[in-house]
């Protein structure tokens, strides 16, 4: 990279790394769950990884790769999916984890720096005000809280809050812009919008206030059923109890949980599909009864356990959302996985159609949430990859028989199907990047005049305009 040697001059005193390994392991992300992306992206690689400790220093590498027209990646824990923080025009990988720092913990809401770990953020809201984080992502014990609104999109807790995309699920970003003098920007409201799951491409967040909830010692319970469509139904039906009160829904088809969690093994019968249960422990009689009226059979209650058994068994939520797919890879390298939306009122009919439609290729997964006011439910099925135009076919049979694929084979914000842009989205960018040069290459509408900001594809981060 041509500047490299005048970037590291004017970065003096501040931590750089450019040693090959770290190079590489800080340009990756979980893009190989993706076949697709395994092949499109597995060069990328920076050439400086800078990590920060302070937002004075975040404005030095700004002011710096400004000047220089160097292009810079934010990145966290590296948890992503899609490449969102892969370098895909090399340059600065600028690692938040350097900035790390809880700020404050109040009734309501925590403050933490961009790089603050999520698994620490909650257990410090436990300890300190018997509050927790509504929204985790599965991988929760890695992510950063700024990796999290920047790359996700929910994930554990969706049942009862929604996603990011959802207002009040974030109450305040602090973003610093890409210009030859970087502004300190205080986002809310409505304005959060243009940075959440926006990959780093409009502006760096520093900050990140979050809203909390109550806590609870939650009991994860595992309920087998004779069908996946039976599942589903009942995942359905639990999801609008209102008096039961719980934080992950789960139904998955046989062979899933037996194949893919030998944890697990002693209490999965074979052929059993089953739905994973986060529930309070308040809820648990009234949960029991529901669930023998809606003929589930509890396979498993954490806290009914042996605790030499229970200490064996990691929580039941990294078993859901996107580490199923995980624990499939670990077995068999062959998986792959989509995402999908079942809309309401017919994601339980829907979710079956596409089970039975694919049966030696699909294993069907899914996700209960509230989407837009009404319990439905999102899909994370794992398909056996043969070829990538078969790939593409599935996904146009879902899109085809009325379930929107949110495309993960996909790097940028728009064609993923995540993140609309529209004019106001633009605007910004322009704005906060002027010369493009952050995460360069992830928003199509960025690089392509002729984009088309009038397609009537779903997305679920939808745009900004405002109507009137």
């Amino acid at each position: 990279m041509e500047n490299l040697d005048a970037l590291k001059k004017a970065l003096d005193g501040i931590k750089i790394d450019d040693r090959p390994a770290n190079l590489e392991k800080k340009s990756k992300d979980f893009y190989w769950y993706s076949p697709i992306l395994k092949r499109q992206l597995t060069g990328v690689i920076a050439d400086l990884v800078v990590v920060p400790t302070s937002e004075k220093e975040v404005v030095q590498v700004i002011k710096a790769c400004f000047k220089l027209d160097i292009p810079v990646t934010v990145r966290g824990g590296g948890t992503g999916n899609y490449g969102q923080a892969m370098p895909l025009s090399g340059g600065v990988v600028l690692d938040m984890t350097g900035m790390d720092k809880i700020k404050e913990i109040k009734p309501g809401s925590i403050s933490a720096e961009a790089g603050a770990n999520m698994w620490k953020m909650d257990q410090q809201a436990k300890a300190q005000t018997g509050q927790e984080m509504r929204l985790l992502p599965s991988t929760v014990r890695s992510s950063t809280i700024a990796g999290f609104i920047a790359g996700g999109s929910g994930g554990v807790g969706g049942i009862q809050w929604g996603g990011l995309r959802d207002h009040g699920n974030i109450i305040r970003l602090r973003v610093i812009t890409m210009e030859a003098e970087p502004r300190v920007l205080e986002l809310t409201g409505w304005d959060l919008h243009k940075v959440s799951h926006a990959y780093g491409t409009n502006g760096i967040i520093t900050e990140v206030e979050m809203p909390l909830t109550a806590a609870y010692e939650w009991i994860d319970v595992i309920v087998g059923f004779d069908s996946f469509k039976q599942a589903m139904a009942y995942g359905a039906e639990l999801g609008v109890q209102d008096g039961l009160l719980t934080k992950l829904i789960c139904p998955m088809a046989a062979p899933i949980s037996q194949n893919y969690f030998p944890r697990h093994e002693d209490f999965v019968p074979a052929g059993s599909h089953v739905v994973l249960v986060m529930v309070a422990p308040h809820a648990m009689d009234a949960f029991t009864s529901f669930t023998e009226v809606g003929g589930g059979t509890i396979l498993m209650r954490s806290d009914m356990l042996d605790p030499k058994v229970a200490r064996r068994l990691p929580p039941l939520f990294e078993f859901a959302w996107n580490h199923t797919t995980l624990r499939a890879l670990q077995v068999d390298d062959s998986i792959t996985y989509l995402q999908v939306l079942y809309p309401y009122p017919n994601a339980v009919e829907l979710a079956d159609k596409m089970d039975r439609m694919f049966p030696d290729e699909l294993l069907s997964h899914a996700e209960f949430v509230r989407f837009d006011g009404n319990v439905t439910a999102v899909g994370l099925p794992m398909i056996r990859f043969s070829s990538e135009e078969r790939l593409e076919e599935i996904m146009r049979l879902h899109e085809e028989n009325g379930c929107p694929v949110f495309n993960p084979h996909r790097y940028t914000l728009e064609e993923g199907g995540m993140k609309q842009t529209d004019e106001v989205q633009l605007s910004f960018k322009q704005e906060a990047d002027p010369k493009g040069l952050l995460n360069p290459g992830k928003m199509v509408a960025w690089d392509n005049p002729d984009f088309d900001f009038t397609s009537d594809q779903i997305y679920l981060f939808p745009g900004l305009e405002k109507s009137n």
